[in-house]
């Protein structure tokens, strides 16, 4: 049993009883010592509280309230080792004297986002509740921490400030500047003294900034009276601050010559308290990092080397002989010095009086001095820190960031002799006292009292009439000392007597003993003090004299002048108590605002000993703070309070069921006893402990509701997936059976379709069979009928023959005979006689005679006979084919009448289908459908067409225009047009021949119509080509508007119902060419378009394209050329040799004849836009047919040149477009278009051009092909090939670049900068002008011309004769400067006159005056000012707000936004009516404020699709569309414009940009930082929607894998890796060369990686460039790395990324290793082919680490290598890098990421060092040893950071780690690789904490 025992103190102990082995009662106390207890002693003892005996956490929960239990419980818990202990939300820390396991990484952790209570009491504990409270409540928060010295305090706040530093996360330099703030602060303004040995003779207060994010954003520190005295005086054993003695000790001895320092014995300010070391304390060390500190502040080495001047000129001035060296250290005059310290100057009426000083005067003088520099000293680093902490805001301006508050001040002091510094110490004490009985006692009651709550008032102390007595009311003694300092006469000892007659009533004050003493005492809340007034009046004036003042000015130290600059320019006079209470006042302001924390620091004992309990120095501070009646109103009151609103809202959730009063339905559901709860009347008032508990059971409901909604998300989400699933089974299922049924059907019907084929069959046999007989007797009839008929036809013609032939023998007889002559038949008439005779017998026995009468071999000589007749007539049938095929119709209806009598089909018989059938059907369909259409052409000809024409297709020549022609000219041409064209060509009429027509007018009679007739005049004179009639009837067309109305009605009328198939091709094929060169009139348009539509398929949708081309591009200049009219098939395209460029230049297509003149000898471009090309190409042909040559051979070609550079042109920016300039010049130095006056600029150039073909090659074949390549033909016959051969070959072989491995980008680089250096000439544009006013010029009539150097004004001889640079082009100041729907008033003064076209006028909006042109004004006469705008439109009508608005706004669309004026301003910025260079600077513009203001994305949304409502303008709409694209991609609309703009899209579904605009606003879940970037905005200006970004590998390898605006990197990562088919993504990223942070988005990240500022632009005039870069994808954490498990990642990425660090020499390797795996290096460079071993000694460094290569000669590395490399045979490549990566993987350093950097803060290390990176931790290694200095895993990592120059990091405890601070410019590199590794172990080891339980 436990009890309690009377003590010396005052206050009863705890002891336990123990029977000793003769049965005796004995009682141990707390003390170990041993009582015995007489019997009757027994009864009296009291027994201790249960509660009391272990102790507990929370005081509120002892159950003994008094100071005995208090004490006990502090007793119990320091010596089980637990510094810490609540009472409630209050922290009472006890020093424990000695290093703890308490402040960790890993404790860090645990107690984040942890309840208060939750776990055991911590001081992380306090600051993560400040940290949860400033976010939760959006307030600020201040912990303040106090006790005595030596209490621990400081360590205290620099606990929680580590501890907010690594919960913030960020590990950014800011932190780690804040942090090393604490080191310099503590060594000037700390330390040793009896009591403490790092005792804050200041006090500060840190008030640490947060973004809305919760990381820290800068701080800023206030410092509170610096004991400036210690710096003379110091008490015995005690010492000075430590910066002196760790600048003796750790400064080189070099710099201590330098300032004349030796030993801290050496100096008198150091040596007074006999204490120069401290314990546990290395001064020398501590220098290393308070230097280290010092450059991480910002502190520069001239600073640093300045404070230390002045520390040592303080020191000098200690000693009896500072003069000597004084002076020096201060820069002064030894005469100067001596006299300010030992005279002293008065201001008189009229003169300045100096006299000298006493020795004790010119000691305090001398103190004086050395206190007043290092005080300014102090504060000047202060604001120097400050400003190094203090950063600006980042977030909006409409968040005000929080901050914590962090409270360092001295505590109480009562020393034995107490000075003015106490005094001002134990006010501040008394100050903080009264706020922590303000807000627990005073405020907390009177709550209660307020709300109406039912309390029992408690009883506390309250310090404020000490306040009074001391600094409140009126006369109190911070008063009189101020009064009495300002009276020159006054002493410290009327001082005193004053206070002692003002106060000698109050029971507060105390007098002193004795009339003579100079003291008096106050009784103040911790005991009565009692404080020596010497020397009171003169620390409260703290001023020098005019002799200090004046030695300042005269010094020449920088430093000083700098800490003394406030001083010497202000006389005003304050004393240093008015100053201190002027600060603490604005301190407990600032406090009052912040919702307070409070930390009680104790310590146990005045020796500084751990585990040393002394009761009654506990006791005391336990009764001065008010311990226990903060207990006791903790415990009985109720400190936490939330308004209705607040608690309903936020423990909502914990209402079961409904009720009329919510927050005590809450309070009595979740509280079981109803006095932890009260309701006032507007607050909830809880127990402390409730708070947590509260939390804790919402967490837990939140959860359960969360569980809840994830099953029931769980559930609509899998049995959606079921109902899909089952739908989808139901659709195979029915398909399944669908296709089973089909093929049992398809079976059945094939077996009843055999059976109908045999039926039909047998039907058809018999049918046939039948017919055939019949066929068969109708065959012998004819035949024998024809037989008969014919042979009586061969006989007569063989009588005719006979009869004839008789009569020719009679009269060849007769006639003979009449001669008498006698003549004998000669051979011929024999031959013809007996030929005759043949053929007459053979007709005779072939044709006459029957062939019954013939025999069989009769039989067979006739059949042959017959046979070859039968040949020949074959042949002749052939000869006759063509003949043939047009009797094919009539033998095709012969042969229908001869078997029309076979019966037609019967209906419902199977069978297919006439051919044609369906296409007849589907015309007849058309027809139908054509002739309902409301803008069919037969209505348009019934409506327009004159006389009775029709609209059908007819073959006679046209006697009169279709429509009506008001203008002659135009008839005429129409009936031109109809005679000029080949009707049977292009009109379908018949072959017949028509009477002769009369001949047609020429050309000449049309004179107006000139300049559009090309080559030779038409005439009939001679027939016209094709082309010449198509270019007559377009020219007409082209310059007449009026007849293509006529044009068209003619080639549509000709077109219907015109039944010849090749005329009808010809017809569209005229009214497609005529389509794509003039549009008709709006009147023919729609019907048009309907005749279109209905056409024929293979021309209705190509001509329907050229139309709408037409329509949208406007009509052509030129007739069609000869390219367009070989396009016979609408599917042909125009087509030119294909290439693909990279617009990233100032480019233009041009079109030009090689044998057309051009200016400068350049060629002509397409200047305007909206210029067809296919024009400039029949001006080619025209001018080709005027020389009479053929138009198809004109020599036109289409030309992608450089004409103008820009004066930024960076040619490493774009190498695409390097690489096309650079083969224009090496083309127009081939042709002669680029010149130059030196002879050597062609060599040069032409080497160049050499090394860039060829590299480092050099023969004279390849220097004869360069020359043919790029130098012209003319100065090749001026200078002989040879010695151009000669002179290349020679500057090629000398030039820079053979001998080193530059680029041959980079040389094309330099000869395109040379070019434009060198021929701006060449790169400009021309533009003929004539001077209208101006200057004198030598011609009216020149040619501007406008390069890059500017603008050039040249005359006919090429000879420039003015030159202007860009800065000197200006605006002419007499022109006035105006926008769009502005008011301008006319001024009538005669300065400038309306007929020339200028006026003169003022604009309203400006109030400017100048020069207005009438052609860009509207003028509006009117007799008094309008009140409404000017020139808004026509008739006034009412604008609409939501529709399309040429004029810009005024104000936002949005009523929210109009409150704000910055945002309004934002808001009406969008209209790009700025000068912007670059559609980028545009989107900027527009998205740039909304990325950064979330309540600017609904008025951008709704500016644009008002923009985009009633607009018929097609290029605003196309943009328009292209903004809403890149808009739904980079944030959603809210909640209330999001249905609006969804219905927007969906309306709209013709829109090809609708859909994928609806897809991007549902995709995008929270909005974007940044706006768009240049790859998104180039293209969708492409009209792509598809974005593909190139991603390279280590290997050396690249892909292009498609991104969208919501791509995030993770997700990019998995699709990659994914499409590489690796295992996992885990452990890769994506890098870009530039990176110096990364971002969720791709797209973000790339723009903040990419964008930089036009480097010599001013601000406002810079504009964003991207930058080169490259994405890479690498893997980057090496975790489950084994070598074979994944073979795709270790050829593609571990073997790349391991090969550098390798060669390198990182890795600690023996020489056996490092020969085998050259080995297996050399057959990967080489595989099998063993002649490349001859390069082995050149190839060393890739085989060998480059430390390595001098470990044996060049021949012993090849044999070795070669060795290694034989013994390895038989692997492939492959096998050979995973070889190497096997080996390599069983290395420590396997996958580690190493930096060389520079280190200054460890001495055991080298200067510099080799960080590794790897999955264990971070080492440190020797990079010439390759030795591992020391090995730190993540766990023992406490905390790093980076900045520009610096990587910082913290190994240990947060209270004594150890520290590393690098150089280097990769921290930033270091520090993300640090939390990848440290955010993987945390995502993959989960915490080990408290098990929750639910049951749901």
């Amino acid at each position: 049993d436990h009890f309690r025992i009377d003590s010396s103190i005052g206050v009863p102990i705890g002891g336990y009883v123990k029977v000793s082995a003769s049965g005796q009662f004995c009682l141990i106390d707390d003390e170990g010592k041993e009582r015995c207890i007489p019997e009757g002693e027994k009864a009296s003892l009291k027994p201790m509280h249960p509660t009391s005996v272990e102790g507990v956490d929370d005081m509120i929960r002892l159950g003994d309230l008094s100071e005995a239990g208090l004490l006990r419980n502090l007793l119990v818990r320091h010596k089980q080792g637990s510094i810490y202990t609540y009472v409630g939300s209050v922290l009472v820390a006890m020093n424990p004297y000695q290093m703890l396991p308490i402040y960790t990484a890993e404790q860090v952790d645990l107690y984040h986002r942890r309840k208060l209570g939750e776990l055991p009491p911590h001081i992380f504990a306090i600051a993560d509740s400040c940290y949860y409270n400033m976010r939760r409540k959006n307030r600020n928060q201040c912990c303040i921490i106090s006790g005595e010295s030596g209490a621990g305090k400081t360590e205290s706040t620099k606990l929680i400030l580590q501890f907010l530093a690594a919960v913030s996360g960020q590990h950014s330099w800011v932190e780690q500047q804040i942090i090393q703030a604490n080191p310099v602060l503590e060594a000037f303004g700390n330390a040793k003294t009896i009591r403490n040995d790092n005792s804050s003779r200041f006090g500060k207060y840190v008030e640490i900034f947060f973004n809305k994010e919760g990381a820290i954003e800068g701080a800023h520190m206030e410092q509170y009276l610096l004991e400036k005295s210690r710096v003379c005086h110091q008490a015995p054993q005690e010492r000075n601050y430590h910066i002196f003695y760790c600048m003796l000790s750790g400064m080189p001895s070099d710099h201590k010559k330098t300032l004349s320092l030796g030993d801290a014995s050496q100096f008198k300010y150091l040596s007074e308290g006999n204490c120069l070391t401290c314990d546990g304390r290395d001064d020398t060390e501590e220098f290393g990092r308070i230097r280290s500190a010092l450059k991480i502040l910002t502190f520069s080495d001239r600073d640093c080397w300045e404070i230390f001047k002045l520390l040592a000129a303080i020191l000098h001035m200690g000693n009896i002989d500072f003069q000597s060296y004084a002076s020096v250290t201060l820069q002064v005059d030894d005469a100067v010095l001596e006299k300010s310290l030992t005279h002293r100057s008065f201001m008189t009426n009229r003169e300045i009086v100096t006299k000298p000083l006493s020795s004790e005067k010119a000691i305090h003088t001398r103190d004086a001095f050395a206190k007043a520099i290092y005080g300014r000293l102090f504060v000047w680093m202060f604001t120097k820190i400050n400003s190094a902490i203090h950063k600006p805001q980042t977030d909006k301006p409409t968040y005000t960031r929080k901050s914590i508050g962090l409270l360092d001040i001295f505590g109480f002091e009562n020393f034995r002799q107490n000075s003015f510094e106490q005094l001002c110490i134990n006010y501040a004490n008394e100050h903080l006292q009264q706020f922590f009985v303000r807000h627990i006692f005073k405020l907390e009651q009177d709550e209660y009292s307020k709300e109406g709550i039912s309390w029992k008032h408690i009883a506390f102390n309250d310090n404020q009439k000490i306040l009074d007595l001391l600094a409140v009311k009126p006369l109190n003694i911070l008063a009189l000392i101020d009064e009495e300092s300002t009276f020159p006469k006054g002493t410290d000892a009327t001082m005193l007597n004053k206070m002692n007659k003002e106060h000698d009533g109050n029971k507060l004050y105390m007098s002193s003993k004795s009339n003579h003493g100079m003291q008096f005492g106050v009784k103040h809340f911790a005991g009565t003090v009692y404080y020596d007034c010497e020397g009171f009046l003169e620390k409260n004036r703290d001023s020098l004299s005019m002799d200090i003042m004046e030695l300042f000015k005269k010094s020449s130290n920088k430093m000083l002048k700098l800490i003394f600059e406030k001083d010497t320019n202000t006389n005003s006079i304050s004393t240093l108590s008015g100053q201190f209470r002027h600060s603490l006042d604005s301190l407990m302001k600032a406090l009052s605002l912040c919702q307070p924390f409070f930390i009680r620091c104790f310590k146990p004992n005045d020796k500084k000993m751990p585990m040393v309990f002394n009761r009654e120095l506990c006791m005391q501070q336990l009764r001065y703070s008010g311990m226990l009646e903060t207990i006791k109103i903790r415990k009985l009151g109720y400190p936490i309070r939330h308004t209705f609103r607040d608690f309903l809202q936020r423990y909502r959730v914990l209402l079961k069921t409904p009720a009329a009063n919510c927050c005590a339905a809450i309070c009595r559901a979740m509280i079981r006893d109803e006095e932890d709860w009260k309701i006032g009347k507007a607050k909830v008032f809880l127990r402390d402990h409730h708070d947590s508990f509260l939390e804790l059971e919402r967490e837990q409901e939140l959860y359960r509701k969360a569980l809840i909604i994830q099953r029931v998300m769980l559930a609509h989400k899998d049995r959606a997936n079921f109902v899909k699933k089952r739908r989808a089974a139901l659709v195979l299922q029915k398909n399944w059976r669908g296709h089973r049924d089909r093929r049992d059907f398809c079976k059945l019907k094939q077996g009843f379709a055999r059976l109908q084929a045999k039926v039909r069959s047998r039907q058809l046999h018999t049918e046939y069979m039948r017919r055939r007989a019949a066929a068969i007797t109708l065959q012998t009839q004819t035949r024998g009928y024809l037989a008969r008929k014919d042979l009586k036809h061969k006989k007569d013609a063989v009588i005719l023959l006979q009869a004839q032939t008789r009569g020719l023998l009679a009269r060849k007889t007769l006639k003979k005979m009449k001669t008498d002559v006698s003549v004998q038949w000669n051979r011929a008439d024999f031959l013809v006689f007996s030929t005759f005779c043949r053929m007459f017998s053979f007709i005779i026995h072939t044709l006459v005679l029957p062939q019954a009468f013939l025999t069989a071999q009769e039989k067979e000589a006739q059949e042959r006979t017959a046979l070859e007749l039968q040949q020949r007539l074959e042949e002749l049938l052939r000869k006759n084919e063509e003949a043939a095929k047009s009797q094919v119709k009539d033998d095709e209806e012969m042969v229908e009448n001869i078997f029309g009598f076979l019966p037609s089909a019967i209906v419902g018989q199977e069978g297919p289908a006439p051919e044609g059938f369906e296409v007849r059907r589907e015309k007849e369909e058309k027809e139908k459908d054509k002739e309902s259409d409301e803008f069919s052409f037969s209505k348009f000809a019934s409506l327009y067409f004159q006389g009775s024409s029709s609209p059908s297709h007819i073959q006679q020549r046209l006697r009169q225009p279709l429509l009506y022609h008001e203008d002659e000219g135009d008839a005429l041409a129409t009936s031109l047009f109809d005679s000029m064209v080949d009707h049977t060509e292009i009109y379908g009429r018949s072959s017949r021949a028509e009477p002769e027509e009369e001949p047609q007018p020429k050309m000449q009679t049309v004179q107006e119509e000139e300049d559009v007739l090309f080559g030779e005049r038409a005439t009939y004179d001679r027939p016209m080509t094709p082309l010449e009639k198509l270019h007559i009837i377009v020219g007409y067309a082209i310059v007449r508007q009026d007849i293509r109305d006529e044009i068209y009605c003619q080639i549509l009328k000709q077109l219907t119902a015109n039944k010849n198939p090749k005329s009808t091709n010809r017809g569209w094929i005229l009214l497609s060419i005529c389509l794509g060169i003039f549009p008709p009139t709006d009147r023919l348009t729609k019907y048009l378009q309907s005749f279109i539509h209905y056409g024929p398929s293979e021309y209705s949708s190509y001509c329907s394209e050229r139309l709408r081309r037409t329509l949208a591009n406007g009509e052509r200049s030129e007739p069609p050329c000869w390219v367009e009219l070989q396009v016979g098939n609408p599917s042909k395209k125009i087509k030119n040799t294909p290439f693909i460029l990279k617009m990233t230049i100032p480019s233009f297509l041009q079109v030009c004849g090689e044998q057309e003149a051009h200016y400068k000898n350049k060629p002509a471009g397409l200047l305007r836009g909206g210029q067809h090309v296919l024009d400039t190409v029949s001006i080619c042909e025209q001018d080709e047919k005027r020389q009479g040559r053929e138009e198809q051979h004109a020599p036109w070609r289409l030309y992608f040149r450089k004409e103008i550079f820009t004066p930024w042109h960076d040619c490493s920016s774009d190498q695409v477009s390097t690489e096309l300039i650079y083969r224009q010049i090496i083309h127009g130095l081939k042709s002669g278009d680029y010149q130059s006056d030196k002879e050597d600029d062609y060599v040069q150039l032409a080497a160049k051009h050499y090394y860039v073909q060829h590299g480092s090659e050099s023969s004279m074949e390849t220097t004869e092909k360069i020359v043919r390549e790029c130098v012209s033909m003319t100065l090749i016959e001026n200078k002989s090939m040879v010695k151009l051969m000669q002179m290349i070959h020679s500057a090629h072989t000398q030039g820079p670049y053979i001998n080193s491995s530059k680029p041959a980008y980079e040389v094309k680089a330099e000869t395109v900068e040379y070019a434009r250096e060198k021929w701006p000439i060449y790169f400009s544009k021309f533009y003929e002008a004539q001077i209208v006013s101006g200057p004198s010029v030598p011609q009216d009539q020149f040619v501007v011309v406008v390069n890059w150097k500017g603008v050039f004004f040249q005359d006919v001889t090429e000879a420039a004769f003015l030159q202007l640079s860009y800065p000197e082009v200006s605006k002419d100041p007499t022109l006035l400067n105006y926008r769009r729907g502005d008011v301008l008033f006319m001024i009538k003064d005669g300065e400038y006159s309306s007929e020339e076209g200028w006026i003169k006028a003022r604009n309203e909006r400006t109030n400017q005056t100048g020069a207005v042109s009438l052609d860009a004004i509207r003028i509006l006469p009117m007799l008094t000012r309008d009140s409404k705008e000017g020139g808004r439109g026509k008739g006034g009508a009412k604008e609409k707000l939501w529709a399309n608005s040429k004029e810009p706004l005024k104000q936002p669309l949005l009523r929210s936004l109009q409150g704000n004026s910055e945002l309004c301003h934002l808001a009406c910025d969008y209209y790009p009516v700025k000068h912007v260079r670059t559609p980028i600077d545009l989107t900027n513009q527009i998205f740039g404020p909304a990325t950064a203001h979330v309540e600017l994305r609904d008025e951008i949304y709704c500016q644009i699709m008002k923009q985009m409502s009633n607009n018929s303008h097609g290029l605003s709409m196309e943009r328009g569309w292209q903004l809403l694209w890149l808009c739904c991609g980079l944030f959603p609309p809210s909640q209330l414009l999001l249905r609006f703009a969804q219905r927007f899209l969906e309306s709209r579904p013709r829109e090809p940009l609708a859909s994928n605009c609806l897809q991007r606003m549902q995709a995008i879940i929270e909005g974007r930082k940044l706006p768009p970037h240049q790859v998104e905005v180039d293209a969708i200006q492409n009209n792509s929607t598809q974005i593909f970004h190139k991603v390279h590998f280590p290997n050396d390898t690249s892909e292009l894998f498609e991104v969208t605006s919501t791509t995030r990197i993770k997700d990019l990562c998995r699709n990659i890796a994914k499409d590489l088919q690796l295992s996992s993504s885990d452990g890769y990223s994506l890098f870009v060369k530039t990176s110096t942070k990364v971002s969720d988005y791709f797209f973000d990240n790339l723009r903040q990686l990419t964008d930089v500022i036009k480097k010599g632009k001013k601000v406002k005039e810079a504009a964003p460039t991207i930058a080169p870069y490259l994405v890479l994808f690498m893997r980057k954490l090496w975790f489950n790395v084994i070598p074979g498990k994944d073979l795709t990642a270790d050829l593609n990425f571990h073997f790349p990324q391991e090969l550098p660090k390798y060669l390198r020499g990182y890795h600690s390797v023996s020489k056996e290793d490092m020969i085998s795996l050259a080995g297996l290096l050399l057959r990967i460079q080489v595989d099998t082919d063993k002649s490349q071993f001859v390069m082995i000694p050149r190839m060393l460094k890739d085989l060998v680490p480059a430390d390595q290569q001098k470990l044996m000669t060049a021949d012993d590395w090849k044999k070795h290598i070669i060795n290694a490399y034989n013994k390895q045979a038989g692997i492939t490549v492959d096998e050979a890098k995973l070889q190497f990566l096997k080996m390599i993987s069983q290395w420590p350093t396997f996958g580690c990421v190493f930096f060389e950097v520079k280190q200054t803060s460890e001495k055991s290390y080298p200067s510099v060092i080799t960080l590794s990176v790897s999955k264990q931790g971070v080492s440190i290694i020797n990079p010439k040893t390759k030795e591992v200095l020391a090995m730190h895993l993540f766990s023992k990592i406490t905390s790093w950071s980076s900045g520009n120059t610096y990587f910082h990091l913290t190994i240990g405890s947060l209270v004594q780690g150890n520290t590393l601070l690098c150089e280097t410019s990769m921290g930033y590199r270091i520090s993300d690789l640090l939390s990848s590794y440290k955010d993987m172990y945390l995502n993959e080891i989960p915490k080990v904490r408290k098990s929750r339980r639910i049951n749901i």
